[in-house]
């Protein structure tokens, strides 16, 4: 399976205050064709205007990361978490029962750009939890996510691992897929070549039915690795 998704294709959604691109179907923009790949249901790509955010919601029985590209976010929630959440870290939240949250950009002045993603949990009904990590800016692929928190990465309630993909132009790096599994890469920066397929910032491809990914860096690239059942 190659599941090929371009940035310009992604649908788009502007209410103002926030401007988004959505890789999967989300909100009021549905496509049959664009639901999710295995278990990764959102990807969006939110631009959040200073002073404004997402008042007080609530979700259950998903896992729910976030990873903030510029700016900050001020984040609350019915746990009692009263986090902030820089540019370059990682928040992992699981909404289990129920929880409900708010978050914000703090600044007066300065944009908050952050990616937004959903991972259907293996398990429903499990008890709400908040994580929230910086892993530096290392070269190659970082662990940020697995179902045993191995490592110092976050736990998530699902057979699923991110990672994270940081490469210098002509930089090459590889990923080997256990079998069965299916993968998905998401360029946040740059220009990636994954298995020969070129992809700009925003891209995405998913694929399946192979054993080793090749990552190929065409340029400064920064990128995020889903391995999925």
């Amino acid at each position: 399976m190659v599941y090929l998704r371009r940035s310009h294709e992604r649908g788009p959604s502007d209410l103002g205050w926030l401007q988004s691109r959505h890789t999967f179907s989300f909100g009021n923009y549905y496509d049959p064709d664009h639901r999710g790949v295995s278990v990764l249901r959102v990807i969006n790509d939110d631009l959040v205007r200073p002073g404004a955010g997402f008042a007080t919601h609530s979700h259950q029985d998903m896992e729910i990361i976030s990873y903030v590209k510029q700016g900050t976010i001020e984040h609350k929630d019915s746990m009692g978490n009263v986090e902030v959440l820089p540019a370059g870290e990682f928040q992992l939240m699981s909404a289990g029962t129920g929880v409900t949250h708010s978050e914000y950009n703090p600044s007066d002045t300065e944009a908050l750009s952050f990616l937004q993603i959903w991972i259907q949990p293996a398990e429903l009904g499990v008890a709400p939890g908040y994580q929230q990590k910086s892993f530096g800016h290392n070269q190659g692929l970082t662990a940020i996510v697995s179902p045993d928190g191995r490592d110092g990465t976050l736990r998530i309630h699902q057979d699923a691992c991110l990672y994270q993909l940081r490469l210098d132009r002509e930089q090459m790096e590889q990923h080997t897929l256990a079998a069965s599994r299916t993968c998905y890469v998401h360029v946040i920066s740059g220009s990636l070549s994954v298995n020969e397929y070129l992809l700009e910032a925003g891209d995405g491809i998913g694929l399946s039915d192979v054993a080793v990914l090749q990552f190929d860096a065409q340029e400064t690239t920064e990128a995020l690795l889903f391995d999925l059942p």
